[in-house]
């Protein structure tokens, strides 16, 4: 059993930058791949980007495009999820989400087990 707690949300004017943090509680931490998942309001939880346990890495690049990075301290336990450049339009709850132990990267919100609670970004113009 995996538990998640997101934090690091909050305001922030557009083109600005916020760096997401989720801990994990759990011995397979290190084994898990992790993802990031956002929902804007009206609409389907849709990906972000992923991490392996090796640190392979993916994302979506329909609006990603260079400005978000994903990484991970296996030693704390803990994902993060850099953006920077934020419009508008990445306003959202964002989710952390675990794979169980050994899965391989995915984009696929299926393919995740384990959720954290969200934390909310809101991008103001």
């Amino acid at each position: 059993q995996v538990q998640l707690v997101e934090s690091g949300g909050g305001l922030v004017q557009a083109g600005g930058s916020l760096r997401l943090s989720c801990e994990a509680s759990g011995r397979t931490f290190s084994r898990c791949t992790m993802g990031w998942f956002r929902q804007a309001p009206g609409k389907e939880r849709e990906f972000v980007a992923a991490i392996s346990w090796s640190g392979g890495t993916t994302y979506d690049e329909d609006f990603v495009k260079g400005r978000f990075t994903i990484s991970r301290d296996n030693a704390k336990n803990s994902v993060y999820l850099k953006m920077n450049s934020l419009k508008p339009e990445d306003t959202a709850v964002y989710y952390c989400a675990a794979r169980p132990a050994g899965r391989s990267i995915s984009p696929r919100e299926l393919d995740y087990d384990y959720w954290g609670q969200g934390t909310q970004v809101t991008v103001s113009s």
